[in-house]
């Protein structure tokens, strides 16, 4: 690899970082003790950053004059959309499902009350604990198939990692928030591969 490619490496690295510490909730109780009620605009700023961060992350990968590692083929072709397009559904169905609710654009609507969180079972939730995760893997591991470049093995590699590693702190605050209840569901539902005969 290249210098650049390098660069790129060390930032979807550093991505992954600081969103997962932005997220993670000791540092948001420690930022809330100090800013007090205007916390409540937290979640607006963080996604305001993810996304913005996001794009120059993208902007700046798909600048690169990156390496082919190798010559695609029909087949190749043929997973690749057999991955993209169920990822893409998924992704785009998860995030209208939850938009208002993990954005935080309802901090500007101040004559609503807040959500109150409940644990999702039904639809996708049924098949897979962790939906969103599932269909970034398929989309970006698609994407890497159909334009089999240097620099989107590398995204695909790390978002894997991030996801992997997410998921698992995620998890950790779903059986602290939820217990038992998100237990048996556990128990139902596996955390990444789909389980398409439901139990439950």
């Amino acid at each position: 690899m290249n210098t650049q490619h390098w660069l790129l490496l060390i930032l979807w690295i550093l991505y992954g970082v600081l969103h997962s510490f932005f997220a993670d909730a000791v540092v948001k109780k420690s930022i809330q003790k100090f800013v007090g009620w205007r916390f409540r605009y937290y979640r607006l700023c963080y996604s305001v950053f993810a996304l913005i961060t996001l794009i120059l992350l993208l902007w700046y990968q798909f600048s690169l004059q990156s390496v082919w590692l190798y010559s695609s083929v029909i087949i190749s072709y043929g997973i690749s959309i057999i991955l993209i397009v169920p990822g893409l559904i998924i992704m785009i169905m998860c995030i209208r499902k939850y938009f208002y609710e993990l954005s935080g654009i309802q901090a500007l609507q101040k004559d609503k009350p807040a959500i109150t969180p409940t644990l999702q079972q039904s639809g996708l939730h049924k098949y897979v604990r962790h939906p969103i995760y599932f269909g970034t893997l398929l989309f970006v591991w698609g994407l890497f198939l159909l334009f089999p470049l240097l620099s989107n093995l590398i995204a695909a590699s790390s978002l894997t990692v991030y996801v992997l590693i997410g998921i698992q702190l995620e998890e950790t605050k779903l059986f602290l928030e939820y217990g038992e209840e998100y237990e048996q569901y556990s128990k139902r539902v596996p955390k990444l591969i789909p389980k398409f005969k439901n139990d439950g």
